[in-house]
Order: C-alpha cells, then sequence, then structure tokens
C-alpha cells in the first residue's frame, strides 16, 4: 500500500513524522508520500511559501527511504481538493494500486464538509489515526457512522490486498505538536528544538521563514 499524507506542513515537525512512521510501520507501507496543500480552500493561506514548504518536506524525511514527497497539489494550482489528488494519483498508478489516505480522527469527523467525499472510499482506503483529545465517541454524525459501520476492517492485510474501500483505525505515537505552536513561539524568539527536525531550523533561520 502507498500512503498519502496531504497537509500545510508550515512548517513540518515532529507530530507529522513520528505519526507517519507509526502508520507506514503498522500497514508495512511500500512508500509514504507526504503532499503539500497548494491552496486551502476552506482555511488562511499558509505563512511559508510554496517552495518553502516543499523544501522544508524534502528536509525533513530525507532519513527514511520510504518517505517521499509529492508537489502535486502545488504544481495542479488553484484550489487543493483530495479527490482531485486521488483521483490523479488513480491514472498514475492505475486502478488496481492499493492506496491508504491518513486522517488525523479531528479532520476524518469533518470528512462530510469535503468536496466530494463520499468518492475518496473509492479512491483510497481511509486510515484515520487516533490524536491526543479525541475518541471514537467523537464520530457522532450519522453519516460518517453509516461510513465506519460499512467500511471498517480489522484485518491490515486485507486492506493491503485491495486497492480501495476500506476504514482503518490506527494508534499512533500522541505527541500534542502543532504549526501554529511552532510559529508562535519562533516569532516570540523562544526555543523550538526537538519540536521538529535540526534540517528544517536550518532551512527556517538560513531563509528567514517565519520571520
Amino acid at each position: 500500500m502507498i500512503g498519502i499524507l496531504g497537509g500545510m506542513f508550515d512548517p513540518i515537525h515532529y507530530g507529522h513524522l513520528r505519526t507517519a512512521l507509526d502508520v507506514t510501520e503498522s500497514l508495512n507501507l511500500e512508500q509514504l508520500r507526504f503532499i503539500p496543500c497548494g491552496e486551502p480552500p476552506h482555511r488562511d493561506p499558509p505563512y511559508a511559501s510554496a517552495s518553502q514548504r516543499l523544501a522544508m518536506v524534502r528536509a525533513a524525511i530525507t532519513d527514511e527511504p520510504r518517505f517521499v514527497v509529492d508537489d502535486r497539489e502545488i504544481q495542479r494550482g488553484g484550489s487543493s481538493y483530495m479527490v482531485e489528488t486521488l483521483e490523479s494519483l488513480r491514472e498514475e498508478l492505475g486502478d488496481t494500486a492499493s492506496l491508504g489516505l491518513i486522517l488525523g480522527l479531528d479532520a476524518f469527523v469533518t470528512l462530510d464538509s469535503w468536496f466530494r467525499w463520499q468518492d475518496l472510499i473509492s479512491l483510497a482506503h481511509l486510515i484515520v489515526m487516533t490524536r491526543p483529545g479525541w475518541s471514537m465517541d467523537d464520530l457522532m454524525r450519522p453519516d460518517l457512522q453509516t461510513l465506519v459501520r460499512e467500511h471498517r476492517a480489522e484485518d491490515l492485510g486485507r486492506c493491503n490486498k485491495l486497492a480501495a474501500g476500506c476504514v482503518v483505525f490506527c494508534p499512533v505515537t500522541e505527541l500534542n505538536i502543532s504549526s501554529t505552536g511552532i510559529r508562535q513561539q519562533w516569532q516570540a524568539d523562544k526555543e523550538v528544538r526537538y519540536l521538529l527536525p535540526d534540517t528544517v531550523l536550518e532551512l527556517m533561520k538560513q531563509q528567514h521563514i517565519y520571520a
């Protein structure tokens, strides 16, 4: 299975990287693609430029051969919708490749607000990471309860043999780190070491990102 992890990565930090590694190990992923968002349709634009965010992701993942950066959303331009990204990946990888869209539980509980969200399950498995402060009790929306009831899979090996269609809940290391918090600390001249890789921190210094 190829994992797909989208996000702003503004900046990327250990909360992203550790959970990505947990999912990679738990599902025995062949590859995990970090896909920085181009233009978010429902939130403020990122603080760092697209080229800076790509550079920070590349710097962060150099030591893990299963991690790669994919710039298709930035290259596509316009608002970034995950369903279109998955369709693009399907065109590239074919209909039989096993794809897993990796989501935090906090994102999953708002999935029914996403553009063409009902089409996601036909394009990829939904790999839902458990997050600090969230639980299954938060899955209260009827459409999402139906999605979980109809597609939840406990057999991770079976999901690897299928191209799409499963919902999997994957426990991950609980690191309560946020990009917003890092930016705020950085702008307040507070130390951000050990929240993100040194390679990313060096880029922030060299390019005066978030200054």
